[in-house]
């Protein structure tokens, strides 16, 4: 089985531990290939960030179903270009967001989404209103760090932990979900910072989640609903993508 993730920035990103930790628990014969756009923004933070992002992000999607892949990973919380990848390919596709929240839904009934700039907040929040996930999603919260600093695992983890416990206490959460998807090889350790405070909760990391979904979806032979998502008007074929 093949997955390609799609990194949808330009800035310098993709490590070997990213890549180590996204893929930790895949199936050993799966294989996780890379491509990033070229057209974009370093990060995306806010919505024009992700409209940049968009036309690079269906150009990689296409080529990434010519090259027989299973499934794609858009890989970004805020769901950059999924819904139009889902209308453009016909294997499935999924963002960070969706994967993290379909987890968390089963695990407890108030999630709490902890993101990186405040500026990303709205964005999220429009995630979970189109998602009709309002009665579920009790907060959506930031650390003020940029993804270009997450790198800093200590100070990272942190400032994940206390936003969580002030989730937890002021908006009841009961889960916490990682709002970022560059947010990697701290999940563990967020939630056991959180558990000798007394608060055992599930946190989930949205890569993980996404990579794991869409190779459950793959071999389920499942994807994307063409009532739902209808392939684009053959007037488009006229784009370059």
């Amino acid at each position: 089985m093949k997955i390609k993730n799609i990194i949808p920035v330009t800035g310098p990103v993709i490590t070997p531990e990213m890549i180590k930790y996204i893929r930790k628990y895949l199936s050993p014969d799966t294989e996780l290939s890379t491509s990033q756009i070229k057209v974009g923004t370093p990060s995306i933070e806010c919505e024009y960030d992700e409209a940049m992002a968009g036309p690079d992000v269906l150009r990689l999607c296409k080529e990434a179903e010519a090259e027989g892949c299973d499934g794609i990973f858009i890989n970004c919380f805020g769901d950059p270009a999924v819904k139009a990848a889902r209308e453009l390919v016909n294997i499935p596709v999924f963002g960070g967001f969706e994967p993290a929240m379909h987890l968390a839904l089963g695990l407890a009934d108030k999630i709490a989404i902890i993101s990186v700039m405040k500026n990303v907040l709205p964005m999220i929040e429009g995630e979970v209103a189109k998602s009709h996930l309002e009665g579920r999603v009790c907060c959506v919260r930031s650390i003020d760090i940029p993804v270009e600093e997450l790198q800093q695992h200590d100070r990272l983890v942190k400032a994940l932990i206390e936003e969580a416990v002030n989730a937890i206490t002021t908006d009841g959460a009961q889960a916490v979900a990682l709002g970022c998807t560059a947010m990697v090889d701290v999940a563990e350790d967020v939630q056991a910072g959180l558990l000798l405070k007394g608060y055992d909760i599930p946190v989930i990391e949205a890569a993980q989640a996404a990579v794991m979904l869409l190779e459950l979806s793959a071999k389920m032979g499942l994807k994307q609903s063409r009532i739902t998502y209808m392939r684009p008007p053959q007037r488009l074929s006229l784009i370059h993508i």
